[in-house]
């Protein structure tokens, strides 16, 4: 990467941060804009490289701003990811590990923190994070498509900044909304980890279609803001979740698919158009950064949820003041974590932990003796619906059996060894596993260590952590 681009990330005539991104008292207080989706891979949009789908809003405020290219979530499913983007906190530390899961009542989120710096707080679209007292923000309607009402909000208080989370339920599953008609099956590139068959053809389509609808909303969204007055004084981040729900599609697992982020941050007048950022970066890392926006100290934050440590800070920290110093290195390496017990359709325990740096990763299954099975539901509860993954997989079975390499794939999916590593310099959809090469024991050993020390860090027992996951649901946790 060009030692320049990051050093431009910023414009040089940023003169309200510091290296540590804090806010001056005198330069008024922005407002927050976290446009969060649903199950989308960062792979498929216009602006990170699918040729296919149609994403003109979201490749437009991607141009506007910062693409931060290696941000990752530490989780693989939905309600894990949004409690560590929201508190600052890993799952495993916070309780919020499971899918469906809570975090203790004494945690607090960004919505506290921001509501107690006199910020106005809200919420609009999927929550899936709780207890309501650990993120107390105001639910504006359930409906990402009511513009009205997040209009309403921003135009409230002139006064007053805010922070209004857009959480979009697209493009979950089913995959029943947006154009349907916009794209054709048989016309399709079909991404080299997926399949060619007629059935995932059918479902790549409508997950493209929803991929719009979902760009139609952040297009609404974005011009609400502007006809509110608003765009110059609003730092917007849009963040893809994890991968989505195909077969290697990245959903529940620690591959790039699953825990990489399409990222793009605007800030007019602050973050220079156009430009892009390699640094590592995980979701912890956003709320402490909005708290540096705000002019608060991220560092003197009490998060109400200690480490093994004793520590009740942030496991993340403020990134814009990296990206203002120059740093070309923010983290050296981010982390992931998968639980496969609550999930729907779950059987046996499948926990997965991942450490990765810039160019290699580590990943520990920790019941290599089991089967890897996602989404294996009951035919009375949905099971032989045709977007269902483990439908997809049967209909790859019935092609693999007159094609090995693809027989050779399934089964490097499901049964897995205790450990992987991948040079994803030379291999990015993490194929060819190193972990047995005496050429890679140093490297190896290395990133062992240093997954070896958070997991101790988060109080992470392994097995024994995984077994204890259906005590971090709340029993009203809504089905994904």
């Amino acid at each position: 990467m060009n030692k320049g681009r990051i050093r431009h990330v910023l414009l040089t005539a940023l003169s309200v941060f510091a290296v540590g991104a804090r806010l001056s008292a005198a330069e008024p207080r922005p407002n927050f804009l976290l446009i969060v989706a649903d199950d989308l891979c960062w792979r498929d949009l216009g602006c990170t490289g699918n040729v296919d789908v149609k994403t003109p809003h979201i490749d437009r405020l991607a141009s506007e701003g910062v693409h931060m290219r290696g941000m990752f979530s530490p989780a693989t499913s939905c309600s894990p990811t949004r409690h560590a983007l929201y508190t600052g906190l890993f799952p495993i530390r916070s309780g919020a590990y499971p899918n469906h899961a809570r975090v203790d009542e004494s945690t607090r989120s960004v919505f506290t923190h921001l509501k107690a710096m006199g910020y106005r707080v809200a919420l609009q679209g999927k929550t899936h994070v709780s207890p309501p007292p650990s993120f107390p923000f105001e639910h504006l309607s359930s409906n990402p498509d009511n513009v009205a009402v997040f209009t309403k909000f921003i135009r409230r208080d002139p006064a007053q900044p805010w922070l209004a989370v857009l959480a979009s339920n697209d493009p979950h599953v089913p995959w029943t909304r947006g154009p349907a008609k916009a794209y054709d099956p048989k016309k399709l590139t079909i991404p080299p980890y997926l399949n060619g068959d007629a059935l995932t053809r059918a479902n790549l389509a409508a997950y493209y279609a929803e991929i719009s609808q979902l760009d139609t909303q952040v297009g609404a969204w974005l011009q609400a803001l502007e006809e509110s007055g608003q765009k110059e004084t609003t730092l917007v981040l849009f963040v893809s979740e994890q991968g989505s729900s195909f077969p290697y599609g990245g959903k529940q697992t620690v591959y790039d698919n699953g825990i990489r982020s399409a990222a793009f941050l605007r800030w007019p007048g602050k973050v220079a158009a156009g430009t892009s950022s390699d640094a590592l970066m995980q979701y912890v890392d956003v709320a402490p950064t909005f708290i540096a926006v705000a002019g608060g100290d991220p560092d003197a934050i009490d998060t109400g949820c200690p480490n093994r440590a004793g520590g009740s800070g942030f496991d993340g920290r403020s990134f814009l003041g990296a990206l203002v110093g120059g740093a070309e290195i923010f983290r050296d390496v981010i982390y992931a974590q998968h639980t496969t017990v609550g999930l729907n359709g779950y059987t046996k325990p499948y926990p997965c932990r991942a450490v990765r740096d810039s160019r290699y990763k580590l990943i520990r299954n920790l019941a290599p003796q089991n089967a890897f099975v996602f989404d294996r539901i009951d035919p009375d509860q949905g099971g032989n619906l045709p977007w269902r993954y483990g439908v997809m997989l049967d209909a790859w079975r019935v092609d693999a059996a007159d094609d090995p390499s693809l027989a050779r794939r399934i089964e490097r999916y499901e049964h897995r060894p205790a450990e992987e590593l991948y040079d994803l310099q030379v291999d990015p959809l993490e194929t060819t596993n190193l972990a047995d090469d005496a050429a890679f024991a140093s490297i190896r050993a290395r990133l062992r260590a240093k997954l070896d020390g958070w997991m101790e860090q988060q109080g992470d027992l392994g097995m024994e952590t995984e077994l204890k996951a259906l005590s971090r649901q709340p029993r009203s946790a809504a089905k994904e």
